[in-house]
């Protein structure tokens, strides 16, 4: 199929500014159509006109004097048919549409002298001045359109700029707000507009939207705090109270649950605080490969650590360093950043790709840059697209986790100006890289 000669994207600007150009150009032919034929039809009428006058006074004057006056003849050759045999008494008009040498279109008049069998005395009528002023004005009009045409264009881009430009805006602050940025609004953007319009509305109303969900979240996550706040006490309690409890398998299986309510009201209370913006790192330059082994190590997984000096083209061909040589591990590159969100970080990747992945699972550190990859079945395809969500793990099957990890993970990543991207490997698995700032 071949492709269009238009482009596939057009910009509202050309697009307004190519219709009102064709606006003018439809409205200047319609009018110098209008103008054409009006002026045309009055030259014939008053060619006409002139005609049936002069017939008549040629017609006086043969009849007192017998003398042909006002450029009279009595049956010329080229007389129209349609006037070769006219009544008595019959003045009529023909037009004629031949050019003879310096003679173009004609009207000519005829009236039959002398009763029937008589003469026909004719009087021919040039047109060809007229018609000339005619060909003139139609000259005339088609420069002044072209003109018109030429100083509304500019005129109608720049108009349609205008209006694209508002747009442009609006659709870049709706961006940002889809982005997660609810404190973006249209009004500083769009200035002080005077009037209302349609692009005011829209801003207006997207302006409202930003109000309604930002409202709307300042309550969840006050919800989601105020609850953590209030679970930890109770919870805090029954740890305790389990140690008072005789050994055995209750008493094991009882405090294994406490301790995973405990974890998960943790975590929402470092979400809360996350969403709350309150949270600031603690800066100091650290060994990064050092800290990812200490956070692997912390996990207490069979996690493959390595640590590649030259680039690399796949991260998972360099050569494999086991956890159990963390020693050895090259402590060279160092990086400025906060070690105890970086560990929380790689901590909630590694677990993560444990727990909703397979093993093999490896951690890939070069330069600034490490990675987190497992050979189970990916991060889900909703995850890749929206994000992490809250208590949506995409693997109910395995009925483990509550979705927290890798928010919490991405959250510390903002804090710490870093990147975390999620993505699937082309053979399979799931692939997360972050890269520290610079």
């Amino acid at each position: 199929m071949r492709r269009p000669w238009w482009p596939a994207r057009v910009s509202l600007r050309w697009k307004i500014a190519a219709l009102a150009a064709a606006t003018a150009c439809l409205v200047a032919l319609a009018v110098g159509v209008l103008v054409h034929v009006w002026t045309a039809m009055d030259v014939r009428n008053r060619a006409e006109m002139e005609a049936t006058n002069t017939v008549y006074s040629a017609m006086d004057v043969y009849r007192r004097t017998g003398t042909l006056a006002g450029g009279a003849e009595l049956d010329p050759a080229d007389l129209p048919t349609a006037l070769r045999h006219p009544a008595d008494d019959d003045r009529r008009v023909a037009y004629d549409g031949r050019v003879e040498g310096n003679l173009g279109p004609s009207v000519w008049g005829a009236q039959r002298v002398g009763g029937p069998g008589g003469p026909v005395l004719a009087v021919r009528i040039n047109m060809s001045p007229q018609l000339h002023d005619l060909r003139r004005l139609d000259a005339s009009m088609a420069v002044a359109s072209l003109v018109s045409l030429a100083a509304a264009l500019p005129l109608a881009v720049y108009g349609a700029a205008l209006v694209a430009r508002r747009l442009r805006r609006v659709a870049e602050t709706a961006a940002r707000i889809s982005a997660g940025d609810l404190d973006a609004r249209t009004g500083p953007a769009l200035g002080h507009a005077r009037g209302r319009d349609e692009v005011t509305d829209i801003a207006a109303t997207v302006d409202l939207m930003a109000d309604s969900l930002g409202r709307r979240l300042r309550i969840e996550r006050q919800f989601t705090a105020d609850v953590a706040h209030e679970l930890r006490t109770p919870v805090g309690g029954l740890l305790a109270a389990t140690d008072l409890l005789p050994p055995g398998e209750t008493e094991d299986l009882l405090r294994a649950r406490v301790r995973d309510l405990r974890g998960l009201v943790e975590d929402l209370l470092e979400i809360s605080r996350l969403d709350a913006g309150a949270e600031a790192p603690v800066r100091a330059r650290v060994p990064l490969a050092a800290v990812v082994a200490e956070a692997v190590a912390r996990t207490g997984l069979d996690t493959e650590v390595r640590v590649t000096e030259a680039p690399q083209v796949e991260p998972l061909e360099s050569s494999v360093q086991p956890l159990e040589s963390v020693e050895s591990v090259d402590t060279a590159a160092t990086v400025e950043t906060d070690p105890r969100r970086l560990e929380r970080i790689v901590g909630n990747l590694v677990i993560n790709a444990h727990r909703h992945g397979r093993t093999p699972v490896r951690v890939t550190v070069e330069g600034r840059t490490v990675v987190v990859r497992d050979h189970g079945p990916g991060f889900p395809a909703d995850l890749l697209l929206d994000g992490p969500r809250r208590f949506r793990t995409g693997a109910a099957e395995r009925g483990a986790g509550h979705g927290l990890g890798l928010t919490i993970a991405l959250g510390q990543a903002r804090v710490l100006g870093a990147e975390l991207r999620l993505d699937n490997a082309p053979d399979g698995g799931a692939v997360a890289t972050l890269r520290l700032p610079r």
